[in-house]
């Protein structure tokens, strides 16, 4: 006889440890009825956002016959396409970006410490769930939770870090971040 929480035949050895790094937030459920000749037959369809708080961020969506069989598989398929997003001293977003998916468009501002996470509520699933302290969101068009996620990734999917983009420019960070600075210095003169 197995002990609980062995998995029996060995299944999910070290999943406990490899699970609970990842924190995942139920963002929607849907209860969708199918007709049948005797009568309705409910399912149900979840919408997950999983990451690990330290900028690696994923969204599933799982349909079932029972809502946390439907959530299980959603959690699956989240981890399946976890992103890894650059974040500013790991509290904040390196740059203002759009983006939209379907009549869903998203505005992501980065914002100085203490301002919190100002966003609604599909989007705030998704900076908790990444680890990001400080941002401002403003949600436009569609208020579809599954357009604003998918419009939210786009958004993080355009993010760019310093390092990447003085790599791209062939260029060193420190050039990069002193221009920055001079044309900081500029607009304040103005």
């Amino acid at each position: 006889m197995a002990r609980e929480g062995e998995g029996g035949r060995g299944r999910d050895h070290g999943r406990d440890d490899r699970d609970s790094e990842f924190v995942d937030r139920l963002v929607h459920i849907n209860r969708v009825a199918k007709v049948v000749k005797g009568g309705r037959r409910f399912g149900f369809a979840a919408l997950v956002v999983v990451g690990d708080q330290k900028g690696r961020v994923g969204f599933g969506h799982g349909k079932a016959r029972e809502v946390p069989e439907a959530i299980r598989k959603a959690t699956e398929s989240a981890k399946r396409g976890l992103v890894r997003v650059p974040l500013r001293e790991g509290r904040t977003l390196h740059h203002d970006v759009a983006g939209r998916h379907g009549a869903g468009r998203v505005v992501l501002r980065a914002a100085p410490a203490g301002t919190g996470i100002i966003a609604g509520g599909p989007m705030r699933a998704v900076f908790e769930s990444l680890g990001v302290h400080d941002v401002v969101a403003k949600s436009q068009g569609s208020s579809n939770p599954y357009n604003m996620i998918r419009a939210t990734f786009n958004a993080l999917s355009r993010e760019d870090s310093p390092r990447s983009v003085a790599q791209r420019r062939n260029i060193k960070v420190s050039t990069l971040q002193s221009r920055r600075q001079g044309v900081e210095a500029d607009a304040t003169d103005s």
